[in-house]
């Protein structure tokens, strides 16, 4: 029997593993500004609360530093050109959409990542399994407010009670909390189990396919 209707997944570090297009982009800008490189466990603690968090930790000094407004640019526009260089759904996920959309779930995505690049790639791997995807916008509180989940099941239709979140971070287990929503924490991301639990996360799920059993 059925937990759920619905299942809204975060996208980075969830289902797709973005991460080395992420630190390539972060790098080029800072090359580019003679700034200290930042290697890929630095960039994997760095990101989860949007693009603009992730330059600030990665740019010294932050916002403070009088270069960073044209870093953050250089990164976008970088990021926005090869943010499909190295990413690709992780192992089961494809196998694990099929099979939701085959039960009848209906999905979404709900991202930090900046709007456009996740309708780029919702579209591209996700077309035909998830139909709604909200990423950062003017006018929409990201993550781990509930705003942008608020949306997604706005547009699917469905109350909170009957939709569970997917996600990696210790953003994701207080977005989960804040929209009042049921949690799924996922192992192969980009937080380490102590990290999650230390978050709040409770039901875990090692590998895509358990999350058949969960919802």
């Amino acid at each position: 029997m059925k937990k759920y209707k619905a299942v809204i997944f975060d996208l980075d570090g969830t289902l797709l593993d973005t991460l080395e297009d992420l630190k390539d982009s972060v790098n080029y800008a800072l090359g580019n500004a003679g700034m200290p490189l930042r290697s890929l466990e630095e960039v994997r603690t760095f990101v989860g609360n949007g693009v603009r968090r992730l330059m600030e930790l990665a740019v010294p000094f932050g916002e403070e530093n009088p270069e960073f407004a044209k870093v953050f640019e250089e990164f976008k526009k970088h990021y926005a050109l090869h943010c499909n260089d190295k990413t690709a759904p992780y192992p089961h996920i494809m196998e694990l959409l099929s099979e939701l959309k085959a039960r009848g779930y209906q999905m979404a995505v709900v991202s930090n990542k900046f709007y456009g690049a996740v309708q780029e790639l919702r579209k591209l791997y996700f077309e035909g399994y998830i139909e709604t995807a909200i990423g950062e916008k003017e006018g929409i509180r990201r993550k781990p407010a509930k705003d942008t989940v608020a949306a997604a099941l706005r547009e699917l239709g469905v109350d909170k009670e009957d939709a569970v979140y997917v996600g990696d971070s210790e953003v994701d287990i207080a977005t989960a909390e804040n929209a009042g929503m049921d949690c799924i924490v996922v192992a192969w991301g980009f937080r380490t189990r102590e990290e999650q639990e230390k978050a709040g996360g409770k039901v875990f799920a090692d590998d895509p396919l358990d999350i058949l059993e969960l919802v």
